[in-house]
Parts: C-alpha cells; structure tokens; sequence
C-alpha cells in the first residue's frame, strides 16, 4: 500500500534526530493523526507509540510511521514539513493541493 502522506527533507532530518536523541524506544514508531473536527476545524498530531490492531504501518523516508485507518483519508496528500524561523519552530502539515492564500 502506498503511503498517503510524504515528509520532506528537514522534517526526516528532524524526526531522526529525536529519535536518535530523546530516547525513544526501539519498538515505537511515529504516529501520525488527525484530532477534532470541531468549530476549530481539524488539527494535525504527531507523537511516538506502538502499533495498535487498527493502525496501518509504513516506511516512509526510512521512518516507520502508524496511522490509523480511521485517519487514513485525512491525511491522504497531506506533506509533513519542519519550519524554523525567529519567533517559532515546529512542525508543519502541508495539503499541496490546497492553494496558498497568496497563491488566490
């Protein structure tokens, strides 16, 4: 199965090295999901846990990323980017085929 999301370049860079330096287990993967839905609309989650019976498990970027199947069309295209600027830094959820605001 084809994973439904994509991560750049500098996110892999930064997933890799959490995992390489904030002692996360050996048999937990990166999970990736959605929450809410709410008037907020929909917010994008990322962590670290084990594999659970309804979770679709892929390798991505040589990480092993879960993603529920529930959350599966969600996240379909969705790109996983890392933003570093002055004021903040973190990671980003990226739906190439939703047009920019200064791309209208």
């Amino acid at each position: 199965m084809i994973a439904p999301i994509t991560i750049t370049e500098k996110a892999e860079f930064e997933i890799k090295n959490i995992i390489a330096n904030k002692n996360i287990p050996q048999d937990y993967f990166l999970r990736v999901g959605v929450k809410g839905g709410g008037c907020g609309g929909m917010s994008y989650a990322l962590g670290f846990d084990k594999p659970k019976t309804d979770d679709q498990q892929f390798e991505i970027a040589g990480i092993q990323v879960l993603i529920e199947k529930k959350h599966f069309m969600f996240l379909l295209g969705m790109q996983i980017d890392f933003f570093e600027g002055d004021e903040a830094r973190g990671f980003t959820f990226i739906n190439p085929d939703v047009p920019k605001r200064h791309d209208l």
